[in-house]
């Protein structure tokens, strides 16, 4: 096995790929000030955006859960991947020809070319399955059935539509003919083992390929096209694989998640041809899920997406059926409507049609209709709630308000609530307080205190609440250690400003004991001349604590609190700052001192510490000054 990457070639890596650009690839990044970006973090499941991009200094850090470092260790915790696995993936993305040491006793690790491998097989099989859609005699099915669907050519390959050839061995000698192993091709779930050998996974179906947000293929979802059929599932989808999890996927999040991200919307359809025909008709935000319902894992993605949070208003939009499975998919999603902070939308299309059904109908101006027709979901479950119930009878009415006020608690605009509650009076026929009362009594019953909290009252005591380090090392947010937080912040964010001024500094102008090793550290670190994306991944790989690492990354990303006045000027402030808290400290030893020592009885040790206290008052002089901008480097 060959040896370990060479370190040059692991700095070349870091220095050329932007910690930025990657975190985008899985969390929508918007500018936070100070050269910071803020983002959902990707890590935790939360409301409230908590998670810091310094592209500055390549790191990030989240203040929710403490996770944080560089563009190797995000790579590394998103992907499950190992250390050798992110190199040489963001060095293939880089174009990068990665040197290996020889020899060397590396530790046990996973195959490192295991997705670069199952991925390069995907991409090949979705060149040949769209080839074969377009020219093998087979797929004549397949493609009357696009263009029976309203789509042209040029949709079908916008998609990477495909056919998978009726005979069950075509891909599997295509693909060793490519120099992909059996092994590969059973893990990766484009070929399955039988009595004969191996086949297959898909014959005589029509090809969606599914990719992953960087638009990787990594799996597929196949139409039925045949009779003779042997599986009857209408749909089959790619199985669970190293690389595709399909809890977690969403088809055309790829092409849809730029305007997802800068519409603050998302729509949410149900097959591949309705986001398809939306795409089309220039509904550029929809999505759907593949072969599973839309659960916890999709709704975390588009929140990182739309950076959904209480202070946010964006729209998740979901297209039903109107048949009975509608209503019960609109209801599921009614009771996991706290998954999102946006507000909650459903399209429904009066005579049941899908988008796709409703483009071939009406066409593209139809499919935005529907989807600018939304309503509030909690009145398309109203809707469905009270068509139980026969109005016309006293007693069907009383019970149909008593199920009805539920909806208001699930309300997440609590300003919104009593105009719910009129509408239910009015839908029903009642007298408003009647609602109203139904609606107290239903509130007095409800958990009280203690009792757990909602997504959405969670979310609000998160956004309420200040950032906060993990633990062990919370103390370190407390207010006498801010300055030592801001001079750590200009030091790692910006050494070669710092180098100036820092190289004054020692253990004493560090009282916390996180600060001062990380100082110890600091100052056996060479100062860079100018600004060195190195500098820093250097230094954290020389800490060991792992509190330490914890505020180091903080230090790294998190904006300082001066905002105005030139960036040199402002490291120099801080750090200085540091100095003068130093000195205050020794000034008032020495007073205190002072006023215990008698002037008569003492005078030589009493003269010698009036002495040091006239040199320090001097030197804090001195140093104020500076501080105020006198011989401040620029």
């Amino acid at each position: 096995m060959a040896g370990r990457i060479k370190d040059e070639d692991i700095q070349l890596v870091r220095e050329r790929t932007r910690i930025d650009e990657v975190v985008e690839q899985y969390v929508t990044l918007k500018n936070a000030g100070g050269g910071s970006r803020k983002g959902l973090c990707p890590f935790h499941d939360e409301k409230s955006p908590s998670f810091n991009v310094r592209p500055s200094v390549g790191s990030y850090h989240c203040f929710g859960c403490g996770a944080g470092g560089d563009v190797f260790r995000f790579v590394m915790e998103i992907e499950g991947l190992s250390f050798v696995e992110t190199v040489e993936r963001l060095a293939a993305k880089g174009g990068i020809t990665l040197r290996y040491e020889e020899g060397g006793t590396p530790g046990p690790r996973r195959d490192p070319h295991q997705r670069p491998r199952l991925l390069a097989a995907h991409r090949e099989a979705g060149e040949f399955y769209a080839a074969a859609l377009q020219s093998s005699p087979d797929a004549q099915a397949g493609r009357q059935f696009v263009q029976d669907r309203g789509f042209d050519q040029a949709a079908a390959e916008r998609f990477g539509m495909g056919f998978a050839p009726r005979g069950g061995e075509a891909l599997v000698s295509h693909l060793r003919g490519k120099g992909f192993t059996e092994e590969e091709l059973v893990v990766g779930g484009l070929a399955s083992r039988g009595s004969r050998g191996l086949y297959d996974r898909f014959r005589g179906r029509l090809l969606w390929p599914i990719r992953e947000m960087t638009g990787e293929v990594i799996g597929f979802g196949a139409r039925r096209m045949f009779d003779d059929d042997r599986v009857e599932a209408k749909y089959l989808n790619t199985s669970e694989t190293p690389i595709y999890k399909k809890s977690q996927v969403l088809y055309g999040l790829d092409l849809a998640r730029r305007s997802i991200s800068s519409s603050s919307q998302a729509v949410i359809v149900e097959g591949y041809t309705d986001v398809m025909a939306c795409h089309e008709a220039g509904v550029t935000t929809a999505v759907a899920t593949c072969g599973t319902a839309f659960g916890e894992d999709h709704a975390r993605v588009m929140r990182r997406l739309m950076l959904d949070d209480q202070a946010f208003h964006g729209e998740v939009i979901f297209t039903f059926d109107g048949d009975e499975a509608g209503q019960r998919a609109a209801l599921k999603t009614f009771n996991g409507d706290q998954q999102f902070v946006a507000q909650t939308y459903v399209a429904v299309e009066p005579r049941g049609m899908d988008p796709c059904d409703l483009r071939l109908a009406d066409g593209d101006a139809a499919v935005r209709e529907l989807v600018a027709s939304r309503i509030p979901l909690y009145r398309f479950v109203l809707d469905n709630m009270l068509g139980k119930y026969d109005l016309d009878r006293g007693d069907q009415r009383v019970d149909a308000v008593r199920e009805a006020v539920s909806l208001a608690s699930a309300i997440r605009d609590k300003s919104k609530v009593d105009a719910l509650l009129r509408e239910i009076a009015g839908r029903v026929g009642t007298d408003i307080e009647q609602v109203r009362s139904e609606h107290r009594r239903r509130a007095a019953s409800a958990p009280k205190a203690g009792a757990p909290r909602t997504g959405a009252q969670q979310a609000a005591v998160a956004e309420a609440a200040p950032a906060a380090i993990p633990s062990p090392a919370v103390n370190f947010g407390l207010p006498q250690f801010a300055d030592e937080r801001e001079a750590l912040k200009a030091i790692v964010q910006h050494p070669h400003l710092a180098a100036a001024v820092a190289e004054d500094l020692d253990d004493n102008d560090f009282t916390h004991p996180i600060s001062r090793l990380l100082w110890q550290h600091i100052e056996k670190m060479p100062w860079p001349t100018g600004p060195d994306t190195n500098w820093l991944p250097q230094l954290a790989d020389s800490v060991a604590d792992e509190d330490a690492k914890r505020i180091l990354s903080i230090a790294a990303v998190e904006p300082m609190r001066a905002r105005e006045g030139n960036t040199p000027a402002v490291v120099a402030s801080v750090v200085i700052r540091l100095q003068l808290l130093t000195l205050g400290r020794s000034i008032a030893d020495v007073k205190s001192k002072l006023q215990r020592t008698n002037p008569i009885e003492q005078a030589e040790v009493y003269n010698r510490m009036f002495g040091e206290l006239i040199a320090l008052e001097q030197q804090f002089r001195q140093l104020r000054d500076r501080s105020l901008g006198e011989d401040v480097p620029s």
